[in-house]
């Protein structure tokens, strides 16, 4: 049986309309977020297909320490509230520790996990206990079928309102590869699955102090997820990738991100008649 999600007016399944999760790697500065999250409404509208918007306010898995890691927990949560009361769109936000979890639920309609911390039990049960819904992304190291662990600590604290989410696994060193499989496995545990199809793309620790990327193959690896039959694509986008602080060369310029949200709607549209 596949699950329903309710995050704000939308309605997440892998047999209803594709969703969107978009947003800037992380928030650079409270204009730039807020001018981005409109253009990217804008865009997105006109599929008329859910959008969420995405940020962070920290990111805390940076590959150099000199790296920009964003405005902090109180700064980046009072712009994040200033951005869905400027969109009216619902929020997915990164949480990195524990003691976050409460914080971020004030604002975020999803906590997000990030993949390399999809096993540290007190992060996953923090963000549970929180009520909100939880989108864990699988890490880059585990297998599809081991989520259904990480499904099992948050149902533990009654919380039904869960989202997996595939970004490639690490394919020796400095490259991931996606395993479409993984897709079909990870559905069959009934909740919403989203492909997330820049960080697959990444190459961590390519460019020596910052992970590098390919953002051309995202597009690609999205549509062949998308013909799938799966909740959403997530996906980071910004005005200038070329000087992006974080994530830059796997991040969709705006015109990739409209022409690719396109396309993938129509790909949905294809697949999803039948059920």
């Amino acid at each position: 049986m596949q699950k329903t999600i309710q995050i704000g007016k939308y309605k997440i399944s892998n047999r209803l309309p594709l969703a969107f999760m978009a947003g800037t790697c992380v928030i650079e500065s409270e204009k730039h977020y807020l001018d981005t999250a409109k253009k990217l409404k804008t865009l997105l509208a006109k599929t008329k297909h859910p959008f969420i918007l995405k940020a962070s306010f920290d990111k805390a898995n940076r590959t150099s320490v000199d790296a920009y890691r964003g405005p902090g927990l109180a700064q980046g949560l009072d712009i994040l509230a200033k951005a869905k009361a400027l969109t009216g769109l619902p929020l997915v936000v990164d949480v990195h520790e524990p003691w976050q979890a409460e914080d971020v639920a004030q604002v975020a309609d999803i906590l997000q996990i990030p993949a390399f911390l999809c096993r540290q039990t007190d992060l996953v049960l923090a963000c549970a206990d929180t009520g909100r819904a939880v989108n864990v992304k699988k890490g880059q190291f585990l297998a599809p079928g081991a989520m259904e662990q990480v499904i099992k600590k948050i149902e533990s604290r009654g919380n039904h309102n869960i989202l997996l989410t595939e970004r490639g696994a690490s394919f020796g060193y400095g490259d991931l590869v996606v395993d479409m499989r993984s897709l079909e496995i990870m559905k069959q545990f009934g909740y919403p699955v989203i492909f997330d199809a820049t960080h697959s793309v990444q190459k961590p620790g390519a460019l020596g102090c910052a992970t590098g990327g390919n953002r051309k193959l995202a597009p690609v690896l999205a549509k062949a997820a998308t013909a799938l039959g799966i909740a959403g694509v997530f996906f980071e986008a910004h005005p200038d990738p070329e000087h992006a602080l974080s994530d830059g060369p796997n991040s969709l310029d705006l015109k990739m991100a409209a022409q690719m949200a396109r396309e993938l709607c129509a790909i949905d549209q294809v697949v999803k008649k039948f059920k």
